[in-house]
């Protein structure tokens, strides 16, 4: 009896460990390719996001009803972080989405590449991992389709261009 306790403890804790992180711990879930400072591609986990610096937008946005609390790295961070050295970043999703971001808009409207919504992290059935977040609310201007098209989730590439 002991033992079917302690297995059914272990699974339980293995599902919901599953259901906390949004990809297995060190699994690579970004890679940053292009221009960069050391030319050679760098792929992240969820660990190596998570060490940067992390910050928090609460937005409204298009595809919540209600303002959302986002919480993720500062791509300016990120960029830094990478050596990123251009002008134009190409955001792919898992499905193939791709989205062109202008690297001034990082430092410019405090871009942030959210792996948590309210707390949790975001699993790819609901725009996880990763998610280029703007701060919708802090400017009026922000609230467009250029913007809205800017914004992709389920990240798992960032190409630096000229």
């Amino acid at each position: 009896m002991h033992t079917k306790f302690r297995s059914a403890l272990v699974a339980c804790a293995t599902f919901l460990a599953a259901s906390v992180l949004p990809v297995s711990a060190g699994d690579t879930i970004l890679t940053i390719d292009g221009h960069l400072a050391g030319q050679a591609p760098i792929d992240m986990t969820i660990e190596d996001i998570e060490a940067l610096d992390s910050a928090t937008i609460v937005t409204k946005t298009p595809w919540h009803e209600q303002a959302v609390t986002f919480q993720g790295v500062p791509l300016a961070t990120l960029l830094e972080k990478a050596g990123a050295r251009g002008q134009t970043l190409s955001v792919v999703a898992l499905n193939n989405y791709r989205s062109e971001v202008p690297v001034s808009d990082a430092a410019e409207h405090g871009v942030i590449l959210a792996y948590k919504q309210d707390g949790a992290y975001m699993p790819v059935s609901d725009k996880g991992p990763l998610f280029v977040v703007y701060p919708f609310d802090v400017d009026p201007a922000l609230n467009s389709e250029v913007y809205y098209a800017r914004s992709a989730w389920q990240v798992r590439s960032i190409t630096v261009e000229d």
